[in-house]
């Protein structure tokens, strides 16, 4: 994928599947942006010196003025890409309201203002963009989210919306697309899961690969979709 000359937001960016993700995009020419909110794990990020990665400190992505500030300062953005997000595995009666909206605000509200500010700055460009968010399997089929339902509801908000936009700004060539993981295959689910089979899992690489294509200027018709990308799950 060539993406060359190109600034790319990858929201996330330091974890697991961030990296993966961040990885293809240098590799392929882009300058990555990163906004950080853990600073230890932005420590661990492998790319962190590399010459075209730009991190940025302290931006909580529900904040509304530091992710416009976040976004006026890239200028230039081809592609956003939204991975942050959180996770809450609570059966309904054990479900606070404010773990519901914690759920709402760290997967809906984060990917919307991201949205937002990047069709902004891709208009200034003048020549489309592309959008990626990243929805979940208990999103696209609610019954896998018995036992996660605040999870399960705040992911199928984000495939709504990605639909939704896709179809919004499909006149101005932003192509919004979204994959939908199972459980990905992470040191962090496997120890927290060890008798599961770890090899049905969706691969951290496989799933980058999916996002990075979706992200690309290669990607010349496909929006408003939500992958799947279960592996054999």
């Amino acid at each position: 994928m060539n993406f060359e000359s190109k600034h790319v937001v990858v929201t996330g960016g330091t974890g697991a599947l961030g990296t993966a993700v961040a990885g293809r995009l240098l590799d392929g020419g882009a300058t990555v942006h990163i906004p950080v909110f853990n600073a230890e794990e932005a420590n661990r990020f492998p790319h962190k010196d590399h010459d075209r990665v730009i991190l940025v400190a302290d931006v909580d992505l529900t904040d509304e003025a530091k992710v416009e500030r976040f976004y006026h300062a890239v200028g230039d953005v081809w592609a956003s890409i939204h991975i942050a997000g959180g996770f809450d595995m609570s059966p309904l009666v054990e479900t606070s309201a404010d773990a519901f909206d914690k759920q709402m605000n760290m997967n809906v509200k984060t990917a919307f203002l991201c949205m937002r500010e990047a069709v902004k700055a891709m208009r200034g460009l003048g020549g489309g963009g592309r959008i990626v968010n990243v929805a979940a399997r208990p999103g696209v089929e609610p019954r896998q989210g018995a036992g996660m339902a605040a999870y399960g509801a705040s992911k199928a908000a984000v495939a709504a919306l990605t639909q939704a936009l896709g179809e919004e700004l499909a006149h101005e060539g932003i192509w919004v697309n979204a994959v939908a993981p199972s459980i990905l295959d992470t040191p962090a689910n496997r120890a927290a899961m060890a008798d599961a089979d770890f090899d049905a899992w969706p691969k951290v690489e496989d799933v980058a690969a999916t996002i990075v294509h979706l992200a690309s200027p290669e990607n010349g018709a496909a929006r408003g979709a939500v992958v799947p990308v279960y592996g054999k799950a």
